[in-house]
């Protein structure tokens, strides 16, 4: 029998070679944030202030005139007295859509094509007084809209619009690694890692901050790049937007006009749902269609708004009228135009402008799942599901303010004095390519197409240029 001692010797050389890839990996994540940091940043803070200012106008302040104060009296006027009242200011003008009011102590929203430019005027519904007049554009919302969207550069699917959607990529790799920069390690207890020491001081404190605000915000951030892409032309548009939207083919023997949904929207706003936008509308003049307005009785706004409220369309609500000889009147009532708190009861309903036979309905349940998800997800987006919607809309806005300034006073705090340069966390040597955190960022930014076009162009710029020019590697570093 023979005694065989175990040589300690090669275990301790493999966790020291463990360790050692380990502190890799942790530096490539760091250095990952930092840079994905430097180009995000600037968009957090844009994208945080114009959305509490969008908040603002829309659920808060909205601009045409939606909460004016008005007296109830015992019987409103007819829509016909109401839209008489409307063509009193703008003789030559033609109304294109009415809204109906909130409650019975708001007004009606006409909106009128006169000329020059849409205008929504709010009417008192029981004295014809018209209570506000502006144009349907140029409102602060539109503004900031343009500016959270597309940054005043182009339409959509201009440089403004691939620069945020690209940046929003670069967003989801920021939160990747930082969660695992903040993942406990070393024996550090899970519940320390997510409480605010108060009492630190310096860099220690800022780096508190920074890691337990972003480790609570980000499941909700991730959310908010998510459904925001929704919106972008290449992800959102061309990759999701397009296998979700609904299929008017649902809609049996409907005779389609060449218009989509997105059609209906107002200028820039986004006010059809998401899953909507792209399904082609449908056309009047056939002899498609189910009952809708009695036989004889006249098609015009007055029977449409009572087929309406017969259809269980229940205080605001609105109607698109017919656009041209083919078109259709449409009764939408949606949480993407702030008429119902509740995404799930979304409802769109298309008239015949000829025999008054509802032609097509979509609703929530007939959204695909991706459309019911950008349904409930935009709404929560848009702090459109009441008061606490909107309250934790803006805390969240000022936790992501916050994530910014204590990223900016880290670095400050950490970067050497006097030097001249970026002062990015040190390059670690041999992470292998194929694992770990380079690994995970390469493939969650090829989910993203113009992350992952800009993700290699910046990784071959760096192999081909950045490391071979002295100058250029230590401004970098």
């Amino acid at each position: 029998m023979s005694l065989t001692i175990d040589d300690p010797q090669p275990a301790k050389l493999a966790n020291k070679a463990s360790a050692t890839q380990a502190r890799s990996f942790y530096f490539a994540a760091w250095r990952w944030h930092f840079y994905a940091g430097l180009f995000v940043i600037p968009f957090l803070v844009m994208l945080s202030i114009t959305g509490l200012v969008i908040l603002w106008f829309t659920t808060i302040a909205p601009e045409y005139g939606d909460r004016l104060p008005v007296v109830p009296q015992e019987k409103a006027l007819s829509l016909t007295a109401l839209g008489e009242a409307v063509h009193g200011v703008y003789p030559e003008g033609t109304i294109t859509r009415y809204t109906a009011p909130l409650d019975a102590a708001t007004p009606a929203l006409f909106t009128v094509d006169a000329g020059d430019a849409p205008r929504v005027l709010a009417v008192d519904p029981y004295t014809g007084a018209v209570l506000q007049d502006r144009l349907a554009s140029g409102t602060w919302k539109d503004f900031a809209t343009d500016i959270h969207g597309k940054l005043l550069w182009g339409p959509n699917g201009g440089p403004g619009d691939l620069l945020i959607e690209t940046a929003a990529g670069f967003g989801v790799i920021l939160i990747a690694t930082g969660l695992y920069l903040w993942w406990p390690r070393g024996g550090e207890k899970l519940g320390a890692k997510l409480t605010l020491k108060i009492s630190q001081r310096g860099r220690l404190f800022w780096k508190n901050l920074h890691s337990v605000v972003g480790v609570w915000l980000s499941v909700v951030l991730l959310f908010f790049f998510i459904s925001g892409l929704a919106w972008t032309s290449v992800w959102g548009a061309r990759l999701t937007q397009a296998w979700s939207t609904f299929p008017a083919e649902k809609w049996d023997n409907v005779p389609l006009s060449d218009q989509t949904h997105a059609s209906l929207n107002q200028g820039n706003l986004k006010e059809v749902p998401w899953a909507l936008e792209e399904t082609l509308m449908p056309k009047s003049g056939s002899d498609a269609g189910v009952a809708g307005l009695p036989e004889g009785v006249p098609v015009n706004l007055e029977s449409i708004h009572a087929l309406g409220r017969a259809l269980g369309f229940k205080g605001r609500f609105q109607i698109a009228y017919p656009a041209d000889p083919t078109g259709v009147w449409t009764l939408s009532q949606d949480s993407m135009s702030y008429d119902s708190p509740d995404p799930t009861a979304d409802r769109t309903v298309h008239v015949d402008q000829y025999s008054g036979k509802v032609l097509a309905t979509a609703a929530f349940k007939d959204y695909s799942v991706p459309g019911k998800a950008m349904a409930v997800g935009i709404a929560l987006h848009e702090g459109q599901l009441g008061w606490w919607n909107i309250a934790a809309n803006f805390l969240f806005c000022l936790g992501v303010l916050t994530l910014c300034l204590s990223g900016i006073v880290m670095w400050w705090l950490r970067r050497p004095k006097g030097a001249f340069r970026l002062a990015a966390p040190p390059a670690p040597a041999n992470v292998p390519l194929l694992k770990g955190a380079v690994f995970l960022m390469i493939a969650l930014s090829l989910l993203m197409p113009l992350t992952g076009i800009v993700l290699a162009a910046v990784l071959a710029l760096d192999l081909l240029v950045f490391s071979r020019i002295p100058a250029l590697r230590n401004a970098l570093a």
